[in-house]
């Protein structure tokens, strides 16, 4: 797989996970909105989304993207990511603003955001698509973007309508939402089904895929992330955490991997949010010596380190440094450093 076909592939990978992400947000909102011309847009935006969701699918497989396993992990931590982002806000979507009418207008002026973000992307694929003479893909993201600028107008006719709504309500008195008539309840349950659904459905096949991602930079850092935005005390690589003082927590972060490292910085800027752990966090997360080294165990990297390249093994021994400081770890190094 040459340059261009893979970044062809990792494009339409993102575009891909967007438009799932989007399927989910669109739910939501559809829910809390009341029968009109703003909710019949949704309709047509959610089956609109649908497709080209399954488009996109269609070129992948044209593309062959699913015989990269590089690109296989890739997609599937961004499906996860964008899952967990759009069920993560679906009760936001639900709940939020001071009455029915400011719940509707914050959703409308989130789709302009989310619709502008489309209109980049596939805008981004188109031009990459062109300059590499993939003229398929290229019409395809031609196509789909149309499709994104024709919604963005579409909401911006709708914004003074609705802020009017908020005007009649929160301002006049003239209220008229109801919210039991708009199946929000309907579309909580629904999230929290999908959500129980997806958890069954984790097989050893999915998580081997995990551990497979994980090799690839970046990654293992972004699991943390999403794993830490809904972690709980008992679920941190440190225990008893929320009973530790700065200094004991700042203590024992160096002997943590970066997956947990970011689980800790999502969980503390959910709850206390101390300056003095998140710098420390910032401090040591970082790239580990080889993608997954964080995965091994100490005698691994031991058989790893030794007869290893020099470079490689100066990584390891500066990573180490800051981090878990292992002695058997640090021994090889050293020994294959002087021997180098």
């Amino acid at each position: 797989m040459n340059s261009a076909h893979h970044k062809i592939i990792q494009y339409l990978s993102e575009a891909r996970a967007g438009e799932n992400a989007l399927v989910r947000v669109l739910q939501s909102q559809i829910a809390v909105t009341p029968t009109g011309s703003y909710r019949s847009a949704l309709d047509k935006h959610l089956n609109e989304t649908r497709r080209h969701r399954a488009r996109i699918d269609d070129r992948l497989r044209e593309l062959d993207a699913g015989a990269n396993p590089i690109m296989v992990a890739v997609g599937f931590w961004e499906d996860v990511v964008g899952q967990a982002l759009a069920l993560g806000t679906t009760p936001l979507h639900l709940l939020r603003g001071s009455g029915g009418e400011e719940k509707v207008l914050k959703n409308a002026k989130d789709a302009c955001a989310t619709e502008a973000l489309e209109i980049a992307t596939y805008t981004a694929l188109e031009r990459l698509a062109r300059a590499v003479g993939d003229d398929q893909t290229a019409e395809l993201a031609e196509s789909i973007r149309s499709e994104e600028q024709a919604m963005l107008e579409r909401v911006l006719r709708e914004i003074p309508k609705l802020t009017d709504a908020v005007v009649g309500a929160d301002v006049n008195g003239n209220g008229s939402y109801d919210i039991a008539t708009t199946g929000a309840g309907e579309a909580v349950r629904e999230a929290g089904e999908a959500t129980r659904r997806a958890a069954r459905k984790t097989t050893a096949a999915t998580r081997r895929t995990a551990r497979q991602a994980r090799k690839i930079p970046g990654v293992a850092q972004v699991e943390g992330e999403i794993k830490g935005a809904v972690a709980g005390e008992d679920d941190l690589a440190i225990a008893n955490y929320d009973s530790l003082n700065v200094d004991e927590i700042s203590g024992r972060l160096t002997h943590v991997s970066q997956i947990d490292l970011a689980k800790i910085d999502a969980y503390e800027r959910r709850h206390e949010n101390r300056t003095t752990i998140l710098s420390r966090i910032t401090s040591l997360r970082g790239d580990e010596p080889w993608a997954g080294y964080d995965e091994l165990t100490a005698s691994e990297i031991q058989t790893v380190l030794a007869g290893g390249d020099e470079d490689l093994v100066r990584r390891a021994r500066t990573y180490e440094r800051s981090h878990k400081n292992r002695a058997g770890v640090m021994r090889v190094a050293e020994r294959e450093l002087a021997s180098a």
